[in-house]
């Protein structure tokens, strides 16, 4: 039988739509970020409890990225040679084992980190809804449609604001189990209406060949330095932004849930946006702009100011700045990346971000503990963007 013909292909096949699609697995990937932000939000009990120093707490957050973002690189393969059906439903089911685990082991700073790594596991789906979404659409709307898909990064800010809510009502336990519970329909649900685009084929090419030839590809490096830069600043701030609220402006964990729900939130809305606009004038200018915004919007932050204004507005301006650059380098990457690849490529670039992402709360946590201050890191931020904009501007002057 000719699968791809219209004629003889199933019906549930033809009635799947792009939109249907790009709503399925951007609901995936909201729950799984929520998944994968689950330590974040709760820090400053964790420190409590446990006695913490700083070093400590950071090194608690940012574990959960480490495998988020290295395990990227298999599910963004995987994705190539099984279809985002499989894998986001995949994903769904093998999250939730790290996720119960997370939740009975509050007691113990060893298994949080045992459990919070594997937890990493959740943060894998960006590389399995890429290729699905961009596979989805015309070359004319990937811009958008990926900018749509990404802004379920918006997990984290339903995971910065219900956490600590959901803790302090039912509890630890029950509020992981919950997510279980939650991830475990997902999964069904995905699997049940979830659909691969019809011309789409599996790779019969193995995976080390595939990973090989994307690693020889310059852009491949090129587009993992902007989203280390523009994901990676805006997973440094989701996990880290409640143990630097907490720590620096003495909120409380509630408190800091909601400014850092509302960081993620301007995030979540700029994604999309930066998407479109790079459809309109260009995704490389996009990216330079999103850029030289965080470097400017860095610098009163370095200065410690009143925690509202101007405190507050900077870190939403930066938000936006940071969601208009993560929208727009996978908008350039559909541009320059044929759909069998962007698996691979996506799964290469997406690791990078995650990496970003890894480093600055660790980073942060050794400028705090030694300095009393985050002045430094703040300072570093800027620099590292106004760098990457100059780079941007020059490695695709042609690209627009």
């Amino acid at each position: 039988m000719d699968d791809g013909g219209t004629a003889t292909r199933p019906r549930e096949c033809r009635r799947a739509t792009p939109a249907a699609n790009l709503a399925l697995a951007t609901a995936a990937f909201t729950l799984t970020f929520w998944a994968w932000n689950l330590i974040g939000p709760l820090s400053r009990t964790y420190t409590r409890e446990l006695d913490l120093a700083p070093a400590q707490t950071s090194l608690l957050v940012a574990f959960p990225v480490l495998v988020g973002s290295l395990g990227r690189v298999p599910a963004g393969i995987l994705t190539d040679r099984l279809g985002g059906r499989a894998m986001l439903t995949a994903l769904c089911f093998a999250s939730i084992v790290p996720t119960l685990l997370v939740g009975l082991s509050g007691d113990s700073y060893p298994l949080l980190l045992v459990w919070g790594f594997l937890l990493g596991i959740a943060g894998t789906s960006f590389a399995v809804g890429l290729p699905f979404v961009n596979a989805w659409h015309a070359p004319s709307r990937r811009g958008f449609a990926t900018g749509v898909f990404g802004a379920g990064m918006g997990g984290t800010a339903l995971s910065a604001f219900c956490t600590p809510r959901l803790v302090e009502t039912v509890g630890l336990p029950a509020t992981h189990v919950a997510m279980g519970v939650a991830l475990a329909a997902m999964g069904t649900v995905t699997w049940v209406f979830g659909r691969n685009p019809p011309d789409w084929r599996p790779s019969a090419q193995s995976a080390l060949p595939r990973m090989g030839e994307a690693l020889r590809r310059r852009v491949t490096w090129r587009m993992s330095l902007l989203y280390a830069i523009a994901f990676g600043g805006f997973v440094a701030f989701s996990t880290y932004l409640p143990t630097l609220l907490t720590t620096a402006y003495h909120f409380t964990q509630s408190e800091a849930g909601l400014r850092t729900a509302g960081f993620s939130l301007a995030a979540v809305l700029a994604r999309p946006l930066g998407g479109a606009l790079s459809d309109r004038i260009g995704p490389a200018r996009v990216c330079t702009a999103s850029f030289l915004g965080t470097c400017v919007f860095a610098v009163p932050l370095s200065l410690h100011p009143p925690a509202e204004l101007p405190a507050g507005v900077s870190f939403v301006l930066i938000a936006v700045a940071l969601g208009l650059g993560s929208g727009s380098v996978f908008a350039l990457l559909a541009a320059v990346v044929e759909p069998s690849r962007v698996g691979t490529v996506g799964g290469l670039v997406g690791a990078a971000g995650g990496l970003g992402g890894y480093v600055p709360p660790l980073l942060m946590g050794v400028i705090y503990q030694t300095t009393g201050a985050y002045t430094i890191g703040f300072v570093l931020l800027s620099v590292t963007a106004l760098g990457t904009a100059l780079y941007a501007s020059r490695a695709f002057a042609r690209t627009g």
